[in-house]
């Protein structure tokens, strides 16, 4: 069985929450908005998501790692959704994020983007994720919905989990135009957070569009690499990069800082309904870009399977 360990975080007030954002992402965006509001019905356009929020014991998970992957993958590192909303004590959980599929099932690398309600004794999960491969016919981005090919709910290697009960209720919602800083949206309400906080390690999950502007985003190549990947560099030239264009729905799971679980400390993957999606960098159109996210802060973390070998290559 894989090893769990459990840590509660600080969970800062919403209201407090959204004032630290605001005062912090308007030194990175020439226009902000951040708010305390109803979470939109997530069930609608764009999210099509299974529930209607993303409420109720919210809680990240940091499972497997970048090095099962690389330097060289562990292609035995196989986990499933519904397996990790029991560890995570939240069976039925509805689970936002970014990972990796299962090669075992999918027979090649992919980006995995989990949208998922985990199966509880009173119904069977809805896996509502994607899968972002190579595409073998043209060497572009394969989006597919998982459910349309496969009726598991494994993936493998690694994943930054976001989940809850799924329910409506109070978020934090930011709108962000106009990049005006070097980092990403997700890296900078990270940032923010952390120098707010100091050693009180927060976590945030939830899900954002970008509404306008072009994003740069991987997708990991179909084939494994067979030799040592030992640095970031060598990473980079392996993984293959595309533009992508708005609208792109996505999953992010950040914490502030980690408290020494070996955490890969923010993660996003995003999905379209135009056939594009896979790892965020960052977007390529700061002038143009429009962000809007709906986000809360997370009660637990959950850290499953830590590897016992570890490095630092490969996280961004």
């Amino acid at each position: 069985m894989a090893k769990v360990e459990k840590l509660s975080l600080h969970v800062p007030s919403l209201e407090e929450l959204s004032g630290v954002l605001q005062n912090g992402l308007k030194e990175n965006f020439a226009d902000v908005q951040v708010s305390v509001v109803e979470c939109p019905d997530l069930t609608h356009d764009p999210f099509d998501f299974p529930v209607k929020g993303i409420c109720g014991k919210p809680r990240i998970a940091d499972v497997g790692g970048v090095p099962y992957l690389v330097p060289l993958v562990q292609k035995d590192k196989v986990y499933d959704l519904n397996t990790v909303a029991k560890q995570i004590e939240l069976p039925g959980a509805f689970i936002l994020g970014a990972g990796a599929a299962s090669s075992r099932v999918l027979g090649v690398n992919a980006e995995f983007i989990p949208v998922a309600q985990a199966e509880s004794e009173q119904k069977p999960a809805v896996n509502a994720s994607y899968t972002a491969r190579i595409n073998p016919a043209d060497g572009g981005c394969l989006l597919e919905k998982y459910s349309n090919k496969y009726s598991d709910s494994e993936f493998g290697l690694l994943a930054n989990l976001y989940a809850s009960q799924g329910h409506p209720g109070k978020v934090i919602e930011v709108k962000a135009n106009g990049r005006t800083g070097q980092h990403n949206f997700v890296t900078c309400m990270r940032q923010i957070i952390e120098k707010c906080y100091g050693d009180k390690p927060v976590g945030i999950g939830g899900t954002f569009v970008i509404q306008k502007g072009k994003a740069k985003i991987h997708i990991m190549p179909p084939g494994f690499s067979a030799c040592p990947l030992n640095t970031d560099e060598e990473v980079n030239n392996w993984l293959r990069f595309f533009e992508m264009k708005a609208p792109l729905i996505c999953q992010p799971v950040l914490i502030s800082r980690d408290p020494g679980f070996d955490l890969r400390v923010e993660h996003t993957h995003c999905f379209s309904h135009h056939g594009e999606g896979g790892h965020y960098h960052n977007d390529t159109t700061p002038d143009s870009v429009q962000y809007l996210g709906y986000f809360l802060p997370a009660e637990l973390l959950f850290r499953i399977d830590r590897p016992k070998e570890s490095h630092m290559v490969g996280r961004d």
